[in-house]
């Protein structure tokens, strides 16, 4: 028998490893270059290049811990400018994707706050071809309210996922892949609301609701 708990982790951990691979990769590379390159502007160059590298594992590493982590437990509020400074930060680095921000609070509690950041993460995973992540975010009747579309020319989004989202998938089916959404289905049934999607040629639209505490 397996512990599901110890499952989710050890699936997340593989997500977060596999998205820090190619910057710290990089870093390394980066590294041994430096070491043998003589010629002050390929220096330079390397120079820049260890500088992207080690902003992008940064920023990756701010949001993961925010969106899998359990930094300061569960049941508190974070202001809204933390998780839009930390998904600012992963678009940044991507050109071919924008971000627009609705935002009707100032703050959110923190299961809310992961959503937002897991779905944010499932949406500019789908634009592989680039395009534009609308986010939103409010506070309503006792709830936090959180949705977001992404819209661009082509839209993946694995099946898996949508299953994982909706509670569909069997935990036995679980991947690193998958184990985002399905988390935060969890989180979300957890505190009394859901998680919803509708996928067509040109978007991507997923949202939440969850109750507050």
């Amino acid at each position: 028998m397996t512990n599901p708990s110890l499952d989710l982790a050890a699936l997340l951990c593989s997500r977060l490893c596999h998205d820090m691979l190619s910057p710290v990769g990089a870093l390394s590379n980066g590294l041994e270059l430096l070491a043998e390159e003589k010629d002050p502007e390929m220096r330079k160059r390397c120079f820049e290049l260890l500088e992207q590298s080690a902003r992008i594992s940064a920023d990756k590493l701010k949001f993961f811990r925010l969106a899998f982590g359990a930094a300061g437990g569960f049941g508190e509020t974070v202001l809204i400018d933390e998780p839009r400074a930390l998904v600012d930060a992963l678009v940044s680095n991507n050109a071919r994707i924008s971000v627009n921000w609705a935002l009707g609070t100032a703050s959110l509690p923190k299961p809310a706050v992961k959503v937002l950041l897991n779905l944010s993460m499932i949406g500019m995973d789908a634009l592989v071809r680039g395009g534009t992540l609308d986010i939103g975010a409010e506070s309503r009747d006792g709830a936090s309210e959180i949705v977001v579309r992404a819209a661009g020319a082509k839209i993946a989004f694995d099946p898996e996922i949508g299953k994982a989202l909706d509670g569909s998938l069997s935990p036995d089916g679980l991947t690193s892949r998958t184990a985002p959404a399905w988390m935060i289905h969890q989180l979300a049934s957890t505190h009394g609301g859901g998680v919803q999607f509708a996928l067509s040629d040109e978007a991507l639209v997923m949202g939440a609701v969850l109750p507050e505490a």
